[in-house]
């Protein structure tokens, strides 16, 4: 069942992130913003605009999956993990520069997920020999 979780979040995370940086891609490339039909043609010419609805929709099927199995507390913290990906991602993709609220955001969002899957785990191991 952790191979399940592990491979499930991970796949669930690559297509997040996917969509998030192709979204923010589309933008880049649509602008200047301008509520125009030239705008919109922008838009819907560019192949990052498909790319992101594409890795929305894989996200809400796997996040789907992940919900038949996976305890929906723990699950949904870890769903947010996106946000430290999508900065990552944006680092390198972007050249974001990484702020000390940043780097502080991560690091509580990384140590939430940890102690809600240690404490999942505990009640898990406590069910089970009940």
């Amino acid at each position: 069942m952790a191979r399940f979780y592990l491979i499930g979040f991970s796949v669930l995370l690559l297509f997040d992130t996917i969509a998030q940086c192709s979204f923010k891609l589309t933008a880049i490339h649509a602008q200047p913003l301008a509520m125009s039909v030239d705008w919109l043609m922008r838009v819907f010419t560019n192949p990052w605009i498909y790319i992101s609805i594409a890795g929305y929709i894989l996200t809400f099927f796997t996040w789907m999956t992940l919900l038949k199995k996976a305890p929906v507390g723990p699950a949904f913290a870890a769903s947010h993990f996106e946000i430290v990906t999508v900065m990552i991602v944006s680092i390198w993709l972007f050249h974001e520069p990484i702020t000390l609220y940043k780097l502080i955001g991560a690091i509580l969002i990384i140590s939430g997920i940890l102690f809600l899957a240690v404490a999942e785990a505990k009640l898990t191991k406590q069910n089970s020999t009940v």
